[in-house]
């Protein structure tokens, strides 16, 4: 300004000067503010376009992966769960602060009267208030004294990343996420990376305006999601080279190549995919040729095969997957073999038995046909399969059982034959006494020894269990025993001298293995006393 006395006229135009440096100053700050708000609405559009695409595209895909393909996909999924909810809780406690923020300024988005949009402008005051901001984030103003509520952002914010970290550190497909939450979801810096010696929250909300405080939080908010973001598109990454390619295609068809008249059979029809890569192989097999293994399969001899192998795919990583094949088939004679077939069969006629109540064991065949798909039926008796071509079979009543046995033969007819067998009750127990119904021992002996039944020579598990009998020596009347003892006859046998025979009559037992029957009258058993 000019020096010296100045004219009223000077200091009129001193003032205006300094009227219109004012005015200028606050037009600019108007249009930084403008900006900063501009940008700021900017990055929350984007934000919600980043959580419509996380939720509408890649949580649907990830989850139905996770269905279809658990072994691969169900572990990323339930991890991807528990980071949505630490990534929405820190998201939603920046949005209620950002509110808080706003309602301290007296921010408002529409004009209460008219319910318009606000322009900058007519905001300016509310934009450019630091004391709201201040106080919410530092105790008391104290700019080296966050607030409780400041922390607890920062506590929301190091959940995320410390569980990104923890969660997929070692994962070397998921690196780039875990680089990405150590640079972005932090709120302080590094030892001695700060620009200009202050924390983070002094740099990001002391003394900062209302539109600086909310441009800062929604990048908190932005950053969050795109780090939800980044972490759907990693874990919905095939796990095999990018170079593998699944471009061979053939059409399939899986079907019983052996039906039984009169059953349901299904075929299954699917379109298969494949790669000649080097990357994947095929153990197990003879040759491997444009991606497929094949392998001669082993005719020699009727009965059950198998076979089995691994294909191995070595993803990006050099990691190998196995996925282990097996598969059953059988061998049966052809019609030529059936034909060829030569043998002899001699049958006991008398000895077709089965014994009334008891399991009788039976097996059944038919030339050039799969046993494991025979059938036996049998009215009269209860059947039970017990294996390829074999039953027990459980005679009730009458005189006769039937057995017909069913089958296909090796040309796919239904045959089926009837054979016949007598039923016989089981024979009636012995009574024993060291395996033996006639024995001799020393009268002082007798005392000592238990009483047995059993059914000689007989092949079926059928045992006994005896209850009581009664004791009978020279000159006395006989006694009564309970159980199988001879202890409690003690008194008795003391009058028995050499040349005496003692006997065991009236022997009654229980039987296990002989389901509804009676059992007959049980021999007695002799000792002779020498």
């Amino acid at each position: 300004m000019a020096k010296g006395k100045q004219t009223p006229r000077q200091k009129m135009i001193n003032l205006m000067y300094l009227v219109f440096i004012a005015m200028m100053a606050l037009n600019i700050d108007v249009e930084i503010i403008r900006s900063y708000y501009d940008s700021t609405r900017a990055l929350n559009e984007t934000r919600h376009l980043t959580e419509d695409k996380n939720q509408d595209i890649f949580e649907v895909t990830l989850e139905a992966k996770a269905q279809q393909v658990p072994d691969t996909y169900a572990q990323p999924w339930e991890q991807y769960k528990v980071l949505k909810g630490k990534i929405d809780g820190l998201v939603s406690s920046a949005e209620d602060i950002k509110v808080i923020l706003k309602k301290n300024s007296e921010f408002f988005d529409k004009d209460p009267k008219t319910g318009k949009d606000m322009d900058v402008s007519e905001n300016f005051s509310a934009l450019n208030n630091n004391e709201a901001t201040t106080e919410y984030f530092f105790k008391e103003g104290d700019e080296n004294s966050p607030s409780p509520k400041a922390l607890e952002l920062k506590k929301k914010m190091d959940e995320v990343r410390s569980y990104i970290v923890a969660t997929f550190g070692n994962n070397p497909q998921l690196l780039k996420l875990v680089d990405r939450a150590n640079r972005s979801i932090v709120a302080e810096y590094p030892q001695g990376k700060s620009p200009n010696g202050k924390t983070w929250f002094q740099n990001k909300f002391y003394h900062q305006p209302l539109i600086a405080a909310i441009s800062n939080l929604e990048i908190i908010q932005n950053d969050a999601r795109n780090v939800q973001s980044d972490a759907l598109a990693l874990m919905l990454q095939e796990k095999v080279d990018a170079s593998i390619k699944f471009n061979q295609y053939e059409a399939i068809v899986s079907a019983p190549t052996d039906i039984q008249s009169g059953k349901k059979a299904e075929a299954v029809i699917m379109l298969g995919t494949y790669s000649n890569s080097n990357k994947i192989s095929i153990s197990g097999v003879s040759r491997q040729e444009n991606g497929k293994g094949y392998l001669p399969l082993n005719t020699g001899g009727i009965g059950e095969k198998k076979i089995g192998g691994t294909i191995t795919l070595t993803d990006a990583t050099g990691k190998a997957t196995q996925y282990p094949f097996t598969h059953t088939y059988n061998v049966i004679a052809g019609p030529q073999q059936v034909k060829l077939e030569q043998g002899l069969l001699l049958s006991a006629d008398k000895m077709n038995v089965m014994y009334r109540g008891l399991q009788n064991p039976v097996s059944g065949s038919i030339l050039g046909a799969d046993n494991a798909k025979l059938s036996l039926s049998a009215p009269g008796a209860v059947v039970g399969n017990t294996g390829k071509g074999k039953w027990n079979v459980k005679p009730t009543t009458g005189n006769t059982v039937k057995l017909t046995l069913s089958g296909t033969d090796a040309t796919g007819k239904s045959v089926s034959q009837v054979f016949e067998y007598r039923i016989k009750n089981v024979p009636p127990p012995q009574g024993q006494m060291r395996g033996q119904n006639v024995l001799t021992m020393p009268a002082t002996s007798i005392v000592n020894q238990t009483v047995q039944a059993a059914i000689p020579d007989f092949d079926f598990p059928v045992s006994f269990n005896v209850t009581q009998f009664m004791v009978r020596v020279p000159g006395r009347a006989a006694m009564l025993v309970k159980g199988n003892s001879l202890e409690p006859a003690a008194g008795l046998l003391k009058n028995v001298r050499p040349g005496d025979i003692v006997s065991i009559i009236e022997i009654k037992a229980t039987a296990q293995g002989l389901e509804g029957q009676e059992i007959k009258r049980i021999s007695p058993i002799i000792i002779n006393v020498p």
